[in-house]
């Protein structure tokens, strides 16, 4: 594995990976291009998410986001996996459909226009058309 600037060697140095494969119907990855306003980048997954992760690849931090502690569209809070703040719930607005999600924020980490984000998403109802309990 390498990272930008071959730094998988420095001395002293911690380094992370998460590798994720996507399972359609369960869980998707990839990257989306923000558009710097509030009718932002939809994001197919071909489920609808129960829960979605976002980082820009310049600077920002993990955001967290869930339909457990925001059930109705808009869903408003978000949790930062990499810093100790408390829930946010402002400028963070996201609408999770279907069959994907659209990002309604204008918040610099979640979309600013022409910035690159990746993002990891995991289905609200595993597999297609599960309706088995």
């Amino acid at each position: 594995v390498t990272v930008e600037g071959n730094t998988t060697n420095n001395s002293g140095t911690n380094h992370v990976a998460y590798i994720w494969h996507g399972v359609e119907g369960y869980s998707k990855f990839g990257v989306y291009v923000g558009n710097g306003n509030s009718d932002g980048p939809f994001i197919y997954t071909g489920f609808r998410p129960r829960f979605v992760i976002t980082k820009g690849l310049a600077t920002s931090g993990w955001n967290l986001r869930d339909s457990a502690r925001s059930p109705f569209n808009t869903l408003n809070e978000v949790l930062q996996a990499d810093t100790s703040s408390a829930e946010l719930t402002s400028n963070y607005d996201t609408n999770f459909f279907s069959n994907g999600f659209k990002i309604r924020a204008t918040a610099g980490d979640s979309n600013t226009d022409g910035n690159s984000y990746v993002y990891g998403a995991w289905s609200d109802v595993p597999f297609r058309y599960n309706n088995a309990f």
